[in-house]
């Protein structure tokens, strides 16, 4: 038996008015999704975030990877960390950082326009040299995603920049317990990164700078049973964000890194299939993580969401059942981790539709793949436990 979770980051949404009312999911051309869900042995929806806890992708995609984020989670950084390779000491203290730009005075963009991982590697380079040592170390990432530790500033608190983009800087300064080392890199950022030759080139050719820092999602490094040990199923994960790769890496999973998964719109969607059914030849398991939807609701994309779903129908759904066919009895699944409805541009604690597609299970529900048509399933309310009704049957 193999199993195959293929997940739309962000991919639910509310009704939108360019739609007529409609949900992305509702409007996008998907006949994979409303085939699996007119024959699903499970359909419904899950409540993947945890009221107390941030309504981010690590808090959702840790619940939809089986564990509970209330006994598990300890903040994003160290994820991502995990990642790239990063293991933290007892006392260190893991944040993202991203690359944004800031313009008069307000958050402007949260991914300095999508900065390119070779200009951001070289400005991640010059902050360590320029701002590292005595317990701050940076690393670079992808993209605009990056990751600074620290031994010191573990009580601060800082805001998630793709949340407040258009609000003044200084009402998301950070806070708490050792917020003035944040404070001050953050700040010395700006001098360091104003005249940067990357950022003079991006400026001239009319893209955002990437003119600050921001990091958040501070946390330690957190103790998680092994997928196995839960499960009993070998498994691997596939995405293009280090978050999702340093959860897989703290569940024991396999990270396959896919060339062309870009985290982005432009991703390489096949690719990611032929990785994911080359993975189930030898593995019982994969979790296949998308985050193109997500990133089309926060800068309010409506075609390029509506689209991007329709590529993972087409290029990553379809595929996946013809190449499952191929291997025998399968279970896949198709969820979103959260909704990131165009109309707020950020996350929502809405519960998320979801579709189990058992191999071996005929039947006709009648129903489509959307927010309202499996709206009258079962629901789970704590998401951690969806992987064990699909895997098990049983919650």
């Amino acid at each position: 038996m193999k199993y195959a979770v293929i997940l739309g980051d962000g991919m639910s949404d509310y009704p939108v008015k360019e739609l007529n009312g409609k949900t992305p999911l509702m409007c996008a051309n998907k006949p994979n999704m409303d085939f699996m869900a007119r024959h699903a042995r499970h359909y419904g929806l899950c409540q993947t975030t945890v009221e107390g806890l941030p309504a981010g992708s690590d808090v959702a995609n840790m619940a939809a990877l089986g564990y509970d984020p209330a006994r598990y989670y300890n903040g994003r950084g160290p994820l991502e960390a995990m990642s790239m390779g990063v293991r933290l000491k007892p006392d260190d203290v893991a944040f993202r950082c991203n690359l944004i730009t800031i313009k008069d005075g307000a958050i402007f963009d949260y991914s300095a326009g999508h900065v390119t991982s070779e200009e951001a590697a070289e400005l991640i380079a010059y902050l360590d040299e320029a701002m590292g040592g005595n317990g701050v170390k940076f690393y670079p990432g992808v993209s605009y995603r990056h990751l600074l530790v620290l031994r010191k500033g573990a009580g601060a608190i800082c805001d998630a920049p793709h949340d407040y983009v258009g609000e003044p800087v200084d009402a998301h300064m950070p806070r708490g317990d050792g917020h003035e080392l944040l404070a001050e890199l953050i700040i010395n950022s700006w001098k360091l990164l104003a005249g940067h030759p990357v950022n003079i080139k991006r400026v001239a050719a009319g893209k955002n700078p990437a003119n600050s820092i921001w990091p958040w999602g501070q946390g330690r490094a957190p103790a998680m049973p092994q997928f196995r040990e839960k499960y009993g199923l070998t498994g691997s994960v596939i995405s293009a964000v280090d978050l999702i790769k340093g959860l897989g890496a703290y569940a024991g999973l396999d990270v396959i890194n896919v060339p062309g998964a870009t985290g982005y719109l432009d991703t390489d969607y096949s690719a990611k299939a032929r990785y994911a059914l080359k993975s189930l030849e030898e593995r019982d398991f994969v979790f296949v993580h998308i985050e193109a939807p997500d990133e089309a609701g926060h800068e309010g994309m409506v075609e390029e969401k509506v689209k991007a779903i329709e590529n993972i129908d087409k290029k990553v759904v379809g595929p996946m059942l013809d190449g499952m066919r191929r291997l025998g009895d399968f279970r896949l699944m198709v969820l979103p981790d959260h909704p990131t409805p165009l109309s707020i541009k950020t996350h929502a604690r809405d519960p998320v539709p979801y579709i189990i597609y058992d191999s071996r299970h005929v039947i006709d529900t009648g129903k489509t793949y959307d927010e309202r048509s499996v709206s009258d399933g079962f629901f789970i309310g704590q998401g951690f436990k969806l992987m064990d009704l699909f895997i098990r049957d049983a919650v």
